[in-house]
């Protein structure tokens, strides 16, 4: 049977499109049974709507305190029968409490190869680093900020030339693979939180490279 997953944005949810998408394919072992943003005017909300997924709204500005807010956006994924949480763009930093009550529950797409460039500015960061990979990251979350197991990752190359935005569009074409991926794995059991880190039930080919430049 399908797990039901909810997907948290705070704007356009492009990631939450891609795993729409890949939900609503025959066999795939999850169902995004709810959106939730805490902004009314995420556009994130009409996506999800036109595709038929029933969707929330719990307004961070209307409840006093962090967990206030975080009670009523739990009471609604509980009402929902929601299993997973897929953080998608969702721009509030949660408690521990919640952190907590979702631990190997609730993962979260960050745009860099954590553990590097954790926060904001990715793409910026990497660039003044003159790195010459970067990606992007699937984890489990933690209390601390972009420091949860990792359960997959995707790279490419920096080129030159680039600019945050150019490096942002390449990645996120990744990230539209990717989160669907690591959903799968979480929702039929190949990918768990064991310990504080990530077991996955099957080996891969490790020959595989990404060299830059190539």
């Amino acid at each position: 049977m399908a797990r039901r997953v909810a997907v948290l944005i705070s704007g356009r949810g492009s990631n939450m499109v891609s795993l729409i998408e890949a939900a609503s394919a025959p066999g795939f072992p999850a169902e995004i049974a709810l959106v939730l943003s805490n902004r009314p005017d995420a556009a994130g909300l009409e996506r999800a709507r036109a595709a038929g997924i029933a969707t929330a709204v719990i307004d961070h500005k209307s409840h006093p305190t962090r967990e206030d807010f975080e009670q009523a956006m739990d009471a609604v994924l509980t009402r929902h029968r929601v299993e997973f949480i897929c953080l998608a763009g969702f721009m509030r930093v949660l408690t521990d409490w919640f952190v907590e009550r979702w631990t190997g529950r609730m993962i979260n797409i960050h745009p860099s190869l954590l553990p590097l460039f954790r926060g904001v500015h990715t793409h910026r960061r990497a660039l003044e680093e003159g790195v010459l990979i970067h990606g992007c990251t699937v984890h489990f979350v933690v209390p601390e900020l972009d420091a949860g197991p990792i359960i997959a990752q995707a790279a490419v190359p920096v080129i030159p030339g680039d600019t945050e935005e150019s490096l942002a569009a390449r990645i996120l074409v990744q990230e539209h693979l990717l989160y669907p991926q690591a959903l799968r794995m979480i929702c039929d059991g190949s990918a768990r939180l064991e310990g504080g880190r990530v077991a996955f039930s099957q080996r891969w080919n490790g020959e595989g490279a990404l060299r830059s430049p190539i």
